[in-house]
């Protein structure tokens, strides 16, 4: 915190304007404060109270200036902090007439709220050792700072296991953490009927495998949304559509259908006059990104940008939507770990990386993600679209060689999150854009192909005890710490680094560069359709050789399609040994796998 004279001192926050709030007393003058950036711990701010120079008369007059930029979101957390404040009873607030700049050397204030000095009942034993005013003085700046406004938490609530509660006792549990946004990845019907009249807004799925018959028929659309939507909303409070998952690394090559099933689906929301009242975006994987560090150089993959995400784009702007994106941290540290400090990626206290590009510091890996995506929107120039962040998360527990995979990992990341998240503020690029953020995922899911990671993803296990203690609301931010442990990398970590091509880069803990990572026949069709399945969808490998009239797409079986695959992943993460598993399903040769005219790549 800034100010003319040092009124007030906090503990905690970091860099980039905000906003201004001014507080006059005839006997102190006037004191003022700039905010800087988000508090990230505002409860432990509102306990670090400091004296304050002057102590005016109690009972004096105090006027608060609450100017615009202080409260970028709404003003209804700073209506209700106005009527809990220890103030005299004869507060009275005012909203300023006029928000506009006419030419005055400041815009005038938002809000103004005047009062006479009155002591803060809870918080005798400061009052024993501070002149009355002077506490109250710091209480009250404090508190407009920290409870402004902030971004919002929601859970993927997804259900590919064997062993979950029913979607009835789902809501109930949703609604005991205080959770009110969640999203699915179908529109099951049990699940839709489940979640009429719970006040919980919903995001619902349009998979992947449905994108050719929504793009290719209106009337398949209109008979969707119907099915769907329609005959749920609004006691089912349905209020996005996600057009597919990450479809550029989907392996049924659906990139071409995105946008005109976007469309389609729209154009039915129009009929039954829902388009107001639901948006329409697809998810995206940071493997869209064609680099991202620093993230001032984010930009998409040059073969997407004309077909594909300029107009998206173009169709977000023009709808009132907003870009979805998955952003894993996990992902990038995994691989990295000898590179990225585990602080950094965990939302702890650390020195930041300055980009080069633009002179911003990062203090977390997440927030570096997030502002290459920005980027490369603002490359485009569509610096206008919004972003949620569709999915996010970390593993409670992985396999052996799954580097950061833990409980205490997890905890941390998931609980500084939602606390970076609740208490407002955006990134260092956007620093006006609260987010919200989608946590992946409610439950572990016992029946996820891939390495055991992609099974503890969980918030809940499956009777419905938590994994570890985290809380989902402001109000339970009052009484959360982050533990402070973790699972560190062995090696340690040096520098604090940023990958490149949206997660992947190089990691020096790697099998040396002409080494390959192929399928093993042994392992039975079955087991390497599940895995071939995980490395071209959430794996995030290339593999567009093996779609029909490619490259590899000869010989067409499952050991030679899961090969390249296994092969694509295990390059991209580095070919470090722990990523050519696949739960026993592939090995590391270190000679040319053949395989008809395919060749396969060493390196990305």
């Amino acid at each position: 915190m800034e100010s003319s004279a040092s009124d007030c001192t906090w503990s905690g926050g970091t860099a980039t304007s905000n906003g201004r709030v001014f507080v006059n007393s005839p006997d102190c003058g006037v004191a003022w404060g700039h905010v800087r950036h988000r508090v990230t711990r505002a409860h432990e701010v509102m306990t670090s109270l400091s004296p304050c120079p002057h102590d005016p008369t109690p009972g004096s007059h105090l006027t608060i200036s609450i100017f615009a930029t202080a409260l970028p979101s709404s003003s209804s957390s700073f209506l209700s902090l106005a009527r809990s404040l220890p103030l005299a009873p004869t507060n009275s607030l005012a909203r300023s007439p006029d928000r506009r700049n006419r030419g005055e050397a400041f815009a005038p204030p938002l809000y103004t709220l005047s009062s006479s000095v009155s002591p803060p009942k809870n918080h005798q034993r400061i009052m024993e050792r501070l002149p009355l005013s002077s506490s109250f003085f710091c209480f009250l700046l404090l508190s407009v700072l920290c409870l402004a406004d902030g971004g919002s938490i929601g859970v993927n609530y997804g259900r590919v296991a064997n062993n979950l509660p029913s979607a009835s006792k789902v809501v109930q549990l949703l609604k005991s953490q205080g959770i009110e946004k969640v999203k699915i990845y179908d529109a099951d019907p049990a699940v839709l009927h489940a979640f009429a009249g719970s006040g919980i807004r919903l995001t619902v799925d349009l998979p992947n495998e449905l994108l050719f018959a929504a793009a290719r028929s209106l009337s398949y659309s209109l008979v969707w949304v119907q099915r769907n939507v329609a005959a749920y909303h609004p006691a089912t409070q349905i209020e996005a559509i996600a057009v597919g998952n990450e479809v550029f690394v989907d392996p049924r090559n659906t990139t071409k259908f995105l946008v005109p099933a976007m469309k389609n689906i729209h154009t039915a929301l129009v009929k039954y006059n829902l388009h107001n009242a639901i948006k329409i975006s697809s998810p995206i994987a940071l493997s869209a990104l064609q680099a991202s560090y620093p993230s001032s150089a984010g930009s998409f993959r040059p073969e997407l940008i004309e077909p594909v995400f300029k107009p998206m784009l173009e169709f977000l702007r023009q709808t009132g939507s907003y870009l979805m994106v998955n952003a894993y941290p996990f992902f990038a540290y995994e691989s990295n770990s000898d590179v990225i400090s585990m602080d950094y990626a965990l939302f702890r206290e650390n020195p930041g990386v300055v980009d080069a590009g633009n002179g911003l510091r990062y203090f977390s890996l997440f927030d570096a993600q997030i502002d290459a995506v920005f980027a490369a929107m603002s490359a485009l120039k569509y610096d206008d679209i919004k972003m949620v962040v569709t999915e996010t998360g970390w593993p409670s527990k992985g396999d052996e060689n799954e580097v950061g995979a833990s409980k205490d990992n997890a905890a941390a990341y998931n609980g500084n999150l939602v606390r970076r998240i609740l208490t407002g503020g955006g990134t260092p690029r956007r620093p006006q854009a609260d987010l919200t953020v989608y946590l992946f995922a409610l439950f572990n899911e016992n029946k996820k192909p891939g390495p055991s990671s992609e099974q503890n993803y969980g918030l809940f296990y499956p009777n419905e005890d938590k994994v570890y203690d985290i809380p989902f609301t402001v109000e339970g931010l009052k009484n959360y710490h982050d533990s402070g442990k973790s699972t560190p990398a062995s090696g340690g970590q040096r520098t604090v680094a940023a990958p490149v091509r949206g997660g992947g880069g190089v990691s020096k803990s790697s099998s040396g560069p002409n080494t390959w990572c192929v399928a093993s026949g042994e392992a039975g069709k079955e087991k390497l359709q599940a895995a071939l399945d995980f490395a071209c969808g959430e794996g995030r490998a290339d593999c567009r050789p093996i779609q029909p009239g490619s490259t590899c797409y000869d010989p067409n079986t499952v050991e030679a399609h899961a090969s390249y695959a296994f092969n694509s992943y295990y390059q991209k993460m580095g070919r470090g040994f722990w990523t050519c598993d696949f739960g026993g399903a592939a090995s590391i040769v270190s000679q040319p796998p053949k395989f008809g005219k395919c060749e396969f790549p060493t390196g990305y």
